[in-house]
């Protein structure tokens, strides 16, 4: 096991201590990576490529001589939805694994690489937090093992063919107005978001309409995570549609050759990145798309290898379960088959005080009626896990104001819907901390009665998949599109594409297009603003509201706590 720091005194909730994250993680000496990868995994380092002494790639040699071993337990976090006062389903998804190998089970977890853009921009790192993390923490967010550098230049490299074909005659005929590949970047620029490109002079080509989305939000992030191989991220990589010409005929990215060069790029960063948590337990850390404007969930590849490799993994989908956990079984479960036999929604009381109406400074103050009505956000994403088939388990981080009063509210109300919430203190005790989260989710798992139903058939039209998600998930009356986003979808089924998925766009932080509506709304409507068609990741994007593909920085970023100290190390990083 890995070498825990002692804690100061007695550490029973979050905040009680004073070490930021970067400090608590760099203050543990990790365990080679070969070591935890053979010990732990029964991986040898010959199936390794490392990246120093504490990351590595596993091969995909080795993984492809997996295949006839027996899947493990396939556990899902996702959480209630965000607000400012924090939830900390990352950390729990550390401590709950940490917390199953502490309890005498073989676990590991699958998590996503964080994305620069948050980093340096106001929701910080996605690496766990407290004694509940996975390291090398600086390494993980930032370039790590270059996969999103890898993804952003294979993206890249497919924008500056299209320009470059078009410069040279166009025999393909694209018609400039209608390229629908944007270029991606992994950094807040809002500045990028429209774009005139090709300017200055006959040399540089043909002046048009362009812009960036951030490197998260890709298709070839998606393609990247939902690949089942080398020969299946080629192909699907080859299958994205450009642009169109004058008559509207698709053009692929295998119309200009692009797979290939394109594959050469990813080949390396394809293979899952093996890490360890603070406590020795492995992690796979691989992929990054935002579940608010993508499908939000960890390589394909890092989650069928590691249910090879261990009994229990956990893994997590992004933000609140109607956008990450939705797109997990409806997109991710149904192209691969995976199905979830535990589900852990987290919660803090904070935070659903917060959706009942209290300010942020105010959170520390018991207050049984707002949190009472903020339980409703929490009711809200039991009920649609269960409209999924699946039983889910509620993990309350532990806050020091926390009451026993408010507690005991918040299980009262769970118990209401035949569900069991259970107190967590992972933050600051590491896996310990969640045993009794651990001990409740195997029992969930030993019962058997999670069985994963998808959310609506592939052959429903594609504005009803959008109808279904937002009145059955969102609990909206209606989802509504001009003519032209309809047209569009029509066009998308009759070139042959209305059997796949929808991946909706949205803010995160309401079950409705405005950020501030809190708690549980009901009865509005889902405005569908644009739909974009990623056929090599093979779903349809409905971008919803006014939620940006390319975020902004905030006016203070975090950028401006980063630094390097006189020792070499990170400062300020989270």
């Amino acid at each position: 096991m890995a070498a825990v720091p002692a804690k100061a005194a007695t550490v029973s909730s979050q905040h009680a201590n004073p070490k930021s994250d970067i400090e608590i993680a760099q203050s543990v000496k990790p365990r080679r990576i070969a070591d935890v990868a053979k010990e732990k995994l029964g991986i040898s380092v010959e199936n390794l490529e490392p990246y120093g002494h504490y990351k590595a790639k596993v091969s995909m040699e080795f993984i492809k001589s997996l295949q006839g071993r027996p899947n493990g337990k396939l556990i899902l976090v996702s959480a209630i939805t965000p607000t400012p006062a924090g939830e900390g389903k990352t950390t729990t998804t550390v401590g709950l694994t940490d917390a199953l190998n502490h309890i005498g089970k073989k676990a590991m977890l699958c998590l996503r690489e964080p994305s620069l853009g948050p980093c340096f921009g106001v929701k910080g790192g996605a690496a766990g937090g407290g004694y509940a993390q996975v390291i090398p923490m600086e390494d993980i967010n930032l370039h790590f093992t270059g996969d999103f550098h890898a993804i952003g230049t294979a993206h890249n490299l497919l924008s500056a063919l299209i320009d470059n074909h078009i410069y040279w005659g166009n025999s393909l005929g694209i018609d400039g107005r209608r390229v629908a590949w944007r270029r991606a970047i992994d950094m807040n620029d809002r500045s990028l978001r429209q774009i005139v490109s090709s300017l200055g002079g006959v040399a540089n080509g043909f002046p048009r309409e362009d812009g960036f989305d951030i490197t998260v939000a890709s298709e070839v992030m998606a393609i990247f995570c939902l690949a089942k191989d080398v020969d299946d991220l080629k192909k699907r990589l080859g299958s994205v549609i450009i642009g169109y010409t004058r008559d509207r005929k698709p053009i692929r990215a295998s119309d200009l050759k692009a797979q290939g060069p394109m594959t050469a790029l990813l080949k390396d960063a394809i293979a899952p990145n093996l890490v360890q948590t603070l406590e020795g337990t492995p992690a796979f850390v691989h992929g990054g798309p935002f579940a608010n404007i993508a499908h939000g969930c960890n390589s394909v590849l890092a989650t069928t290898t590691a249910l090879k490799l261990c009994d229990y993994v956990v893994t997590e989908a992004g933000f609140g379960a109607d956008l990450g956990a939705e797109k997990f079984i409806d997109i991710k479960c149904r192209k691969t088959g995976l199905s979830p036999d535990a589900v852990v929604l987290v919660a803090t009381i904070r935070a659903l005080k917060m959706h009942g109406g209290v300010k942020k400074e105010d959170l520390k103050s018991e207050n049984l009626k707002a949190l009472e009505v903020g339980i409703a956000n929490l009711q809200r994403h039991i009920e649609n896990v269960q409209k999924f088939g699946l039983v889910p388990v509620v993990s309350i981080n532990r806050f020091s104001a926390d009451t026993d009063a408010e507690i005991e509210l918040v299980k009262k109300g769970c118990a209401k819907l035949g569900v069991e919430a259970v107190m967590a203190d992972h933050w600051a005790e590491g896996g310990k901390g969640a045993a009794d989260v651990a001990r409740a989710v195997v029992k969930v798992i030993d019962s058997g009665k999670s069985r994963l139903k998808l959310l609506y058939p592939d052959d429903m039209p594609l504005f009803e998949k959008i109808r279904t998600i937002a009145k059955d998930i969102y609990r909206a009356k209606d989802a509504s599109a001009d003519k032209s986003v309809r047209d569009q979808l029509a066009s998308f089924e009759a070139m042959g594409y209305g059997h796949l998925p929808v991946c909706i766009a949205k803010t995160q932080y309401s079950f409705t297009t405005n950020a501030d509506a809190k708690g549980a709304p009901t009865d509005h409507v889902i405005p569908v603003r644009e739909v974009r068609l990623a056929a090599g990741a093979e779903f349809v994007v409905a971008v919803c509201g006014d939620i940006m593909t390319m975020p902004g920085l905030p006016r203070a970023p975090a950028a401006d706590n980063i630094d390097v100290g006189p020792d070499g190390r990170i400062v300020g990083l989270f």
